[in-house]
């Protein structure tokens, strides 16, 4: 509690000076939309039964929600006509507050995905066929794997699958392009988050040429029906592209050129890939275009601002494990609850 109000009261004397006054009622509003989420969240325990909780868990969650003016997955999701060179990465849509109120809401979000994260798994553990992959792409240095950090800083290991996707090794080669990405796809119970993934098939072809025009463009439907197969089988897919603007990604690597402990996450390739700035977003463009479907929507979302990237991926992942509606299993069938409690006293 007391890190809340002091994060609150700990805004800078500079921000409370520079003309911001007309931004208090917002910010009034906002800390209050978030400390009734809060209260809610610590009276979820008290419910008498599992059906109260999971009740009042919901509820939180949607007070939660109601932070953002318009939800993330309406104002982000990929549309017909949406452009991709249209977007600003350093606009902030659907969320009035500053950092301080993005970063408190990523905290008290990360809570209860850890908790749907435990409901998930435990429904996995008793034969449920429920799992989420997470498609996390951008351009390099866009913030993919601070996201992983920061969302899920809260949940358990146990039950959360990270893999990073680099160019395709010798014996990924020698199979199909979706083999390597099978292999990595959640269990059920299973949260999986891809960094990069199978579309890197389509666009490093698209832009680079290394592979005949007639492969790479068949992709696209083989993509289309293996996750429409994947969702139709039990797995929710978020896929998320980070906009960033190229003078974000600019202040990006020259921070990492001057910090030693970072060289090591700078490499040439990153500035070829800069240098065809233009012919990556055409490509994705293509992309968003061919494969944002029902089953699998594409979310693009402005990443100049780290804490707004971070916020908008918890809430459409905390919304997503909600919204599957699940609750606890029961005991076993051959369990007697009453004689089990017997043999323990």
């Amino acid at each position: 509690m007391a890190k809340d109000s002091d994060r609150r009261e700990g805004r800078g004397k500079q921000n409370r000076d520079s003309g911001e006054g007309q931004d208090k009622p917002r910010r009034k509003t906002i800390d209050r939309m978030l400390d009734r989420a809060r209260d809610g969240m610590s009276e979820i325990e008290s419910g008498a039964s599992v059906a109260e909780r999971l009740a009042r868990a919901a509820k939180s969650s949607d007070m939660l929600s109601a932070v953002w003016t318009l939800p993330p997955a309406q104002r982000l999701m990929f549309h017909p006509g949406t452009q991709l060179t249209d977007i600003d990465g350093g606009s902030t849509p659907g969320f009035d507050g500053d950092k301080d109120d993005g970063e408190r809401f990523i905290d008290i979000s990360s809570s209860e995905i850890a908790r749907y994260q435990r409901l998930l798994y435990a429904n996995g553990v008793k034969g449920s066929s429920r799992r989420l992959l997470i498609v996390l792409q951008g351009m390099d240095a866009s913030g993919k794997g601070g996201i992983v950090r920061h969302v899920f800083r809260q949940g358990d290991p146990m039950g959360i699958h990270y893999h990073g996707f680099g160019k395709p090794t010798a014996e990924e080669l020698e199979h199909d392009f979706l083999w390597r990405v099978q292999r990595e796809l959640p269990k059920h119970g299973w949260i999986a988050v891809f960094d990069r993934s199978h579309y890197e098939d389509i666009v490093m072809p698209h832009v680079y040429g290394t592979v005949p025009e007639e492969i790479w463009r068949a992709r696209y439907e083989q993509i289309n029906t293996f996750e429409r197969n994947l969702a139709a089988d039990g797995c929710a897919i978020i896929k998320i592209f980070l906009v960033m603007s190229r003078d974000e990604q600019r202040r990006h690597f020259l921070a990492r050129l001057d910090d030693p402990t970072k060289f090591w996450k700078f490499d040439l390739s990153d500035l070829d890939a800069r240098d065809r700035w233009d012919d990556y977003m055409a490509a994705w463009q293509e992309v968003f275009e061919r494969t944002s479907t029902p089953a699998a929507p594409w979310y693009l979302v402005p990443a100049d601002s780290r804490w707004y990237s971070r916020a908008v991926v918890s809430e459409l992942l905390r919304v997503t494990l909600k919204n599957m509606n699940m609750t606890w299993p029961g005991l076993n069938a051959d369990i007697d609850r009453e004689e089990a409690i017997r043999r323990l006293r």
